[in-house]
């Protein structure tokens, strides 16, 4: 029977940890975006800010699980934030450089740190949703939930952190090497508030959407097919910088 239960809960975290990647990767990319006009030395601290908030949200939003169950205005802030900066940008297209450059290093962690608040809500509610049908274990319980399970969204979450880690400072790289791909990532961010939305509208406190559609692999397939085709989009119409200024 103890096998059993191992082997149950060890497949359910090799589930989230891949499921916890793919989220974590949402919110990379959009800590790499906010943090991208920075100088070099404000770039670094503001996405080391970001990954220590990320992990503070996450780690909070654990123990305050079965209070976050009720909070959906957490989301919808979340998802309107980041539908608003991305529309904001994309309208704007001839915006001047200055008004990034101007935007103060305080103003962006504090952008950063709505983000990752919205981004942990996320990232949590997912986790608990996979092992909540997990039988609960001799353990006791840690922040009002089977210790058990509390140790596998930990371990989910802290993968999740490590991929925040590398790969914002990959797509700060990318996006300073292409900087045209901008607004294809900026399509991104939108499109990432609107899976946000998408969880909001499909919460039991709203219900407007079906949670199981959100869930379910229908929802899954098109949110992930949209991402591929803007990045494989924004990647084979942007252009080098080294190229451009060959060009010039």
């Amino acid at each position: 029977m103890e096998l059993t239960l191992l082997l149950e809960y060890g497949w359910v975290l090799i589930i989230l940890i891949f499921l916890e990647g793919l989220l974590s990767a949402d919110n990379a990319l959009v800590l790499a975006i906010m943090s991208k006009h920075l100088p070099e030395g404000q770039q670094k601290k503001a996405i080391n800010i970001g990954l220590l908030l990320a992990f503070i949200f996450r780690i909070g939003a654990i123990f305050i699980i079965s209070y976050l169950f009720h909070v959906w205005q957490v989301q919808a802030i979340g998802a309107a934030y980041l539908i608003f900066i991305s529309l904001k940008h994309l309208l704007k297209r001839d915006h001047e450089e200055n008004d990034k450059k101007g935007k103060s290093y305080r103003m962006t962690v504090a952008q950063i740190a709505l983000a990752d608040i919205a981004f942990a809500v996320d990232s949590i509610l997912a986790a608990v949703a996979l092992v909540l049908a997990l039988p609960d274990t001799p353990m006791g319980n840690i922040g009002g939930m089977d210790g058990a399970k509390f140790i596998v969204i930990l371990l989910g979450a802290i993968a999740g952190l490590i991929v925040i880690r590398f790969a914002a400072g990959y797509f700060v790289k990318i996006l300073t090497e292409r900087p045209s791909l901008e607004t294809a990532a900026m399509l991104l961010v939108g499109w990432v508030g609107v899976k946000l939305l998408m969880h909001t509208l499909a919460h039991p406190s709203v219900h407007i959407i079906s949670h199981e559609f959100v869930e379910g692999p229908i929802w899954n397939i098109i949110f992930w097919s949209v991402m591929l085709l803007i990045a494989l989009g924004g990647w084979f119409l942007s252009k080098d910088k080294t190229a451009k200024n060959d060009e010039e």
